[in-house]
């Protein structure tokens, strides 16, 4: 009699399980990555985003976002659709670190993720996923895809290389011809916020037209004009504004195809924006003590410092030079105080703790205001305008944000802090994919169950 009681009890379990699962999922789920995306943008008034406001009033959003190190775009992507720190998911930085000098490339191909993505979990089961101007999307798993490349030869311009490795063969033409028009570097250029809106025509286009269950795009006018003018700039305010106009975009797009009650809006960023004055050039001091050479290849090197937005870190040609590394250590010691208060050294413990380059011996992290510049020659502090990112991910202006709107979502409600990495295991929930993510934690009181 025991053991029916418990078999009954087990079924009754089970049973309100899968139904609270079945209730807070979602049949697509759009993933939009505002570049340089601020808290600010969605939190204060003088902001032009009513869509992102209205989200904010009716979905979950997030105080603040912890990104990752360095707090530049292609690691924070990637780690938005890994949910895994760069230290596993393989991309460092932007530009990987070359030893014979740095030619100008990035990562661009998704075959340099060392870890599963969504877009894997996705195509595993056997769902349709969209992709439009992702960092390091070029050769995913993505059945609609016009990824984020171009080439070191600048006479292609970029929408040649977007074409060469778009999927399918043909969907940017389909597009231009449905509603973008041609598109060419006046129609989609980064200095103009026509890119914003092209960008969300054609997230737009494929959700009406083939319902993908996941859809990850990026805008990036926010991040340009903020390094052009700062986190205030004029253009700033019309550049969110832009993405907020493409997003509604996207909705009307998922009303008119009858899904937006099946759908799932999550709005986030990469990193927050610093306004800096100066810049800091490390390089400069290794030329001083012969351990590289002013030179494009850096020369006859043993110790090399890669910037990457305001950080800097330290790479040795040989990883057990000793020797080379004393001599790095006791020229930062040397410093001036003048020049020792400007940024702290985050040793190795404390990089693998946040899931940084392996290979990074140490990195300079600078307080804000100042960024590090790979120059090799010159002045050591030379002034600086605009604003940058990069930093070390531990105060509140390079913090990024999140809103989540839409299906299977709770109404509301306020997450005070949440990481990068978190924002995987929702989606992952949303579409009840069998995805693990590394280091990312799901908030299960961000999805709505209904007894």
């Amino acid at each position: 009699m025991k053991k029916i009681h418990f078999l009954f009890f087990i079924t009754c379990y089970l049973s309100l399980t899968i139904n609270a699962q079945e209730k807070n999922t979602s049949e697509h789920v759009i993933l939009i990555s505002v570049d340089g995306f601020r808290p600010n943008f969605y939190l204060e008034e003088q902001w032009p985003t009513p869509n992102l406001k209205t989200m904010v009033k009716e979905g979950v959003h997030a105080q603040g976002v912890r990104g990752v190190f360095p707090s530049v775009t292609y690691p924070s992507h990637t780690t938005i659709i890994t949910g895994a720190y760069p230290a596993t998911h393989g991309i460092y930085y932007n530009s990987p670190f070359e030893p014979e000098g740095q030619t100008g490339r990035w990562y661009w191909e998704s075959n340099l993720i060392k870890t599963p993505t969504l877009w894997d979990a996705v195509r595993a089961a056997g769902k349709k996923s969209a992709s439009f101007i992702w960092p390091v999307s070029v050769g995913a798993p993505i059945d609609y895809n016009i990824p984020e490349v171009w080439t070191l030869d600048r006479s292609y311009g970029r929408i040649v290389p977007m074409r060469n490795h778009e999927n399918p063969k043909g969907l940017l033409k389909e597009m231009e011809e449905a509603v973008l028009g041609k598109m060419n570097e006046k129609t989609f250029h980064g200095d103009y916020l026509n890119r914003e809106d092209r960008t969300g025509e054609m997230a737009a286009y494929v959700l009406e037209t083939y319902k993908p269950h996941l859809m990850t795009l990026h805008f990036i006018a926010t991040d340009h004009f903020q390094h052009e003018q700062g986190r205030n700039g004029a253009k700033v305010y019309t550049a969110i504004a832009a993405v907020d106009r493409a997003i509604g975009k996207i909705i009307e797009a998922a009303t008119r195809a009858k899904i937006l009650e099946n759908t799932t809006f999550m709005i986030t960023g990469d990193h927050g924006f610093v306004d800096i004055h100066s810049a800091l050039s490390p390089n400069v001091w290794l030329v001083e003590e012969e351990l590289m050479e002013d030179k494009k290849n850096r020369g006859n090197w043993k110790a090399a410092f890669h910037t990457s937005g305001a950080s800097a870190f330290l790479m040795l040609k040989n990883p057990k030079d000793q020797k080379t590394l004393d001599k790095v250590r006791k020229k930062l010691a040397s410093l001036p105080e003048s020049y020792k208060k400007l940024f702290r050294i985050v040793e190795r413990d404390e990089l693998d703790k946040i899931g940084t380059d392996p290979n990074a011996i140490l990195a300079l992290a600078p307080i804000p205001g100042i960024a590090m510049s790979f120059s090799t020659n010159g002045e050591i502090l030379k002034p600086r305008s605009g604003g940058t990112h990069g930093y070390f991910p531990d105060f509140q202006q390079i913090e990024t944000g999140f809103i989540a709107w839409g299906a299977g979502v709770e109404k509301g409600k306020t997450i005070e802090k949440m990481g990068l990495e978190d924002i995987a295991p929702l989606v992952s929930s949303l579409l009840n994919l069998n995805f693990e993510a590394k280091n990312g934690v799901l908030y299960p009181g961000i999805l709505s169950r209904k007894d």
